[in-house]
């Protein structure tokens, strides 16, 4: 994702939120933690019902989850990222199965590909984080065919996910205007951005469930390679670090469902399969 950006909003210096992100997903691994999402990319790709042969697109693909599922299921898939070390890494991922995956460094608000391009373009937790939320979703629609899928997983406001990021706003507020990635989890937001341009939207809520040793286990893995996370407490000073730290971890404990001292968390999102027109 890096490129021109449409200026949607004047007020709003988008090229300087869309750099902080670079530098927050670039940061970490956050491939330690995508890594334990695929179940999400195979749930989408089955709720899109992918046909062998179909070309498909994936967005905002980190280390590749939907990307792989896709290409088990014998589709043409190009993966694409604007962090490049997530693209290497969803490489080593299709290389090892022998899947014959293209993987390209692109901008999700600027697609390098042509209109009516794919049969079926999808995000899991990706797209949603782009600073201008009307272009990425209008440069899906672009390169997806007329009747074609798009393809979509977002963490809702209220989900575990929602809530930490809601939580690190309080301790680094975003500039001022930019929408939050969270609404793309909403209904009436996935209207806004697509319902001119589609036939069906089918929506289902979901949950996806963190899996830990317990909740401190997943802060230190969230705080090592999860960009966001690890980038926040990198410009806090130690008091704040440590007042970060404690909310977290009371966070993650208002999700664990576990009773036996381990962490399982859910986090909800909607899985969402829009047709075209």
């Amino acid at each position: 994702m890096s490129a021109v950006i449409a200026d949607s909003n004047p007020t709003i210096d988008l090229v300087a939120v869309k750099n902080k992100q670079h530098q927050a997903w670039s940061s970490g691994d956050y491939a330690v933690v995508g890594t334990t999402l695929q179940i999400v990319g195979e749930s989408l790709c089955e709720a899109l019902d992918l046909r062998a042969g179909e070309r498909v697109l994936d967005v905002a693909a980190g280390n590749g989850n939907a990307t792989l599922a896709a290409a088990r299921r014998w589709c043409e898939v190009i993966s694409t990222d604007y962090v490049p070390n997530l693209l290497e890494r969803g490489r080593t991922r299709a290389n090892a199965e022998g899947l014959p995956v293209r993987f390209e460094q692109a901008d999700a608000e600027n697609l390098p590909f042509a209109d009516h391009s794919f049969d079926v373009v999808m995000s899991t937790f990706g797209v949603m984080f782009t600073p201008d939320q009307d272009k990425a979703a209008a440069e899906m629609a672009r390169v997806c065919k007329p009747g074609g899928r798009i393809g979509l997983a977002n963490w809702t406001p209220t989900s575990f996910v929602g809530e930490i990021f809601k939580l690190i706003g309080k301790y680094l507020p975003p500039a001022a205007g930019v929408k939050s990635p969270a609404l793309w989890g909403t209904e009436a937001r996935l209207s806004e951005l697509f319902g001119e341009r589609t036939n069906s939207m089918l929506i289902e809520r979901k949950n996806f469930i963190f899996r830990y040793h317990n909740a401190s286990h997943w802060l230190e893995v969230f705080r090592t390679f999860y960009g966001p996370i690890h980038r926040a407490f990198i410009a806090l000073d130690a008091a704040k670090q440590d007042s970060l730290a404690v909310d977290l971890l009371a966070l993650a404990e208002r999700f664990n469902r576990a009773t036996d001292g381990t962490m399982v968390a859910p986090s909800e999102y909607l899985e969402v399969v829009i047709t075209q027109k």
